[in-house]
């Protein structure tokens, strides 16, 4: 298939992904550049188009897993015009997908017991959202929790930030009033970060599980959650910063705890 006009009604459809009241009444979104289709034909995402520039052909670098791919994804070119027009960077990427959405199941975050989850309590940033949960996917999370007043999961820019890693592991958007009391009747424990904790996260046992609540940039965890929150852990710091940021203070939580549990 072929399309090379912007008023296509398909094309108009594409570029409406762009914005968050489009993406959640399709209940689809849009990823672009290779590095992302890659990652979603190799984590066997259901995908409904594969978009490419019909002057350079499908990349070179796709095809093989293309030809492991077992969805049924539908093949597109498209002219410079509309790759323009359906997408976010200020370049063009040669290809975009089209992907449906996936939003986890609770009861998949609590089938171990032992494992660590991040729980978001309204991050606002897409690119904080997006590097936690990388830095989940890299340190061996269980999985994500996103509650409500977080940066959309689906924001091209949130996307960007995950570099992949949100086809890798379990991502699950929903009330945290209803997860939270949920998970600590399954056994969970529940911790944040405050500087008034009286525990270094250096000296905290990660060994039997956390589900470690990370809040918004400027106002930290809300009332109602801190409310469900057991324990707090101090970042200990030695310079003269006053804190640090979402993503960063995550990073160090999920290392140290992939680190006590026996990483070599």
């Amino acid at each position: 298939m072929e399309i090379l006009s912007t008023q296509n009604a398909r094309v108009k459809e594409w570029a409406q992904l762009l914005e968050k009241k489009h993406r959640d009444k399709q209940e689809k979104f849009i990823i672009e550049g290779i590095h992302l289709v890659s990652e979603a034909l190799r984590s066997d995402w259901d995908i409904q188009y594969i978009v490419y520039d019909t002057d350079k052909g499908i990349p070179a670098e796709l095809r093989e897993d293309i030809s492991t791919y077992s969805g049924g994804a539908q093949y597109v070119a498209v002219s410079q015009a509309v790759l323009e027009k359906c997408t976010d960077t200020k370049t063009p990427q040669p290809v975009f997908a089209i992907v449906y959405k996936r939003n986890a199941l609770l009861s998949t975050l609590l089938t171990d017991e032992q494992g660590i989850v991040m729980v978001l309590d309204g991050v606002q940033d897409p690119g904080n959202v997006g590097t936690i949960i990388r830095s989940a996917d890299a340190s061996g999370a269980k999985g994500i929790v996103l509650g409500k007043g977080c940066a959309d999961l689906y924001n091209p820019k949130t996307i960007r930030s995950t570099m992949g890693s949100l086809f890798h592991l379990p991502v699950l958007e929903s009330d945290l009033t209803e997860v939270l009391p949920a998970a600590r009747k399954q056994g969970a424990r529940l911790i944040s970060t405050s500087l008034q904790g009286s525990t270094s996260c250096y000296e905290y046992d990660f060994h039997s599980g956390a589900w470690i609540v990370i809040g918004n940039e400027g106002k930290g965890i809300s009332e109602q959650t801190a409310a469900l929150v057991e324990e707090h852990v101090l970042i200990p710091m030695q310079g003269q910063a006053e804190s640090l940021n979402a993503a960063m203070a995550s990073t160090v939580l999920l290392f140290e705890a992939m680190r006590q549990r026996g990483f070599n």
